[in-house]
């Protein structure tokens, strides 16, 4: 397949800026780490994320740092070779391998999906039918009715009613989606397996396996293979020197909001940061991000029990859980999520506090939580010379500023989330503030 002098160069580009990163073999199963304490990370704060998850019925979790492990831990006689389903995490290896098939020539998310199933395989008129694409089947847009009694999954022709033309309603229906393994199927002439094994797994050392479950296609793997296809989109495609999928304008679609009815969703993935969200089974758009506690720029792979794959670029992090469900069976949980990010924002140490940098009650930041915004202010009586570091939840440091009583910092270009102020006076004792950046 041609592509252009430009698209060419995008790829050579994105390849060479992945180099920076590490990637795991592919084959075996060596896996550099990184030590949490280099990243300033205490172990009581990860002896109380881990409490946290086993006490959440988690079964295995893994923290990637550019790649490198800094966090795994398994639960009860869950081991690193224990394999468990993504549910609808496996949504999100969908939609990558749907843009692999149109990049490659296969399919056209544009076209019509009668194109690849045939007509008749929906109970809609025919005109109604045409004006279904794969591109709807992606973004939840089908018009499709998801209210069908007694199995809203059915994906038999008379279970697949007309409600509302394509793209004027989002609503979370498995059945349009389970289909996408049909289209793949006979667009491509391979089954899910293969399709997903040569165009995927093979290239950057994930196993797993798409196993019938009746009512749709559910992939098993292991913990570590959730997180290598995390640390590939965290790369956007590229794992290593091989790019997988060139189509960086696909890739976008797929991880930025995908039409207007609800914002916090892109290609069958999930995205925080925006300014409203929808939850299967509702008709409703709810104010605010949907992961508060997250950082705005994460997208994610979501699926039933509390099946998770956290894309975070801001912070070259992924990550990754396998478990039973930690509060709810709805087929997205997201309330474990933010209590997930609450724990991993105290990762980081307290710093040290002295007396001689003053009395450390003396010393505030307002307002907290702050907006563009925030005011450092040392009431003591005693005065002298400080330097503030703004450091984010990995510890790194983000500005300094000298100053002597009190200081406004501009806090405008913060992503919202957790940071720490530490304070150092010119005989090198230091106190440590916390603030909240809304």
């Amino acid at each position: 397949m041609r592509y252009t002098l430009t698209a060419a160069l995008l790829a050579l580009a994105l390849s060479a800026s992945a180099q920076s990163y590490y990637f795991p073999p592919i084959t075996g199963s060596a896996w550099d780490t990184i030590q949490p304490a280099s990243l300033g990370w205490c172990q009581p704060s990860i002896d109380s994320l881990y409490d946290f998850l086993e006490q959440k019925n988690t079964k295995g979790f893994v923290l990637l740092k550019n790649g490198k492990i800094v966090l795994e831990k398994y639960f009860g006689t869950f081991t690193q070779d224990s394999s468990w389903y993504w549910a609808s995490a496996g949504k999100t290896l969908t939609g990558f391998m749907v843009g692999m098939a149109q990049e490659q020539g296969f399919l056209d998310i544009n076209a019509p999906t009668s194109q690849y199933l045939g007509t008749g395989w929906t109970a809609c008129s025919p005109v109604q039918e045409a004006a279904i694409t794969v591109r709807h089947q992606l973004t939840m847009t089908s018009g499709l009715d998801d209210g069908v009694q007694p199995d809203n999954d059915c994906t038999d022709p008379n279970c697949l009613l007309y409600l509302a033309d394509p793209g004027t309603r989002w609503a979370y229906h498995n059945a349009p989606y389970t289909l996408l393994r049909d289209v793949l199927q006979s667009a491509t002439g391979q089954s899910p397996n293969l399709w997903t094994y040569q165009q995927v797994s093979s290239r950057i050392g994930m196993s797993g396996l798409w196993l019938d479950m009746g009512w749709n296609n559910v992939f098993f793997s292991t913990p570590r293979s959730m997180a290598r296809f995390g640390h590939l989109l965290l790369n956007q495609g590229v794992w290593d020197t091989d790019t997988l999928l060139h189509d960086q304008a696909y890739f976008t679609a797929m991880t930025t909001t995908s039409q207007t009815l609800n914002e916090s969703y892109g290609y069958l993935t999930w995205l925080n940061g925006q300014n409203s969200f929808m939850v299967p089974g509702l008709q409703l758009q709810i104010p605010g991000s949907i992961i508060p506690n997250a950082p705005p720029d994460m997208f994610m792979a979501l699926g039933k029990n509390d099946q998770k794959i956290h894309v975070v670029p801001s912070e070259d992090m992924v990550v990754v859980r396998m478990g039973n469900p930690a509060d709810s069976t709805s087929l997205v949980p997201i309330v474990f999520d933010n209590q997930l990010w609450a724990h991993i924002n105290a990762l980081s140490c307290p710093m040290s506090t002295t007396e001689a940098i003053g009395a450390s009650d003396a010393w505030s930041l307002y307002p907290n939580p702050c907006g563009e915004l925030v005011t450092l202010r040392n009431a003591s009586t005693v005065q002298g010379r400080y330097t503030a570091e703004c450091t984010d939840a990995l510890g790194r440091v983000l500005s300094t500023s000298a100053f002597v009583a009190q200081h406004t910092f501009d806090t405008s270009d913060l992503r919202s989330g957790v940071y720490n102020m530490r304070i150092t006076a010119t005989d090198g004792t230091s106190v440590q503030r916390r603030f909240v950046k809304q």
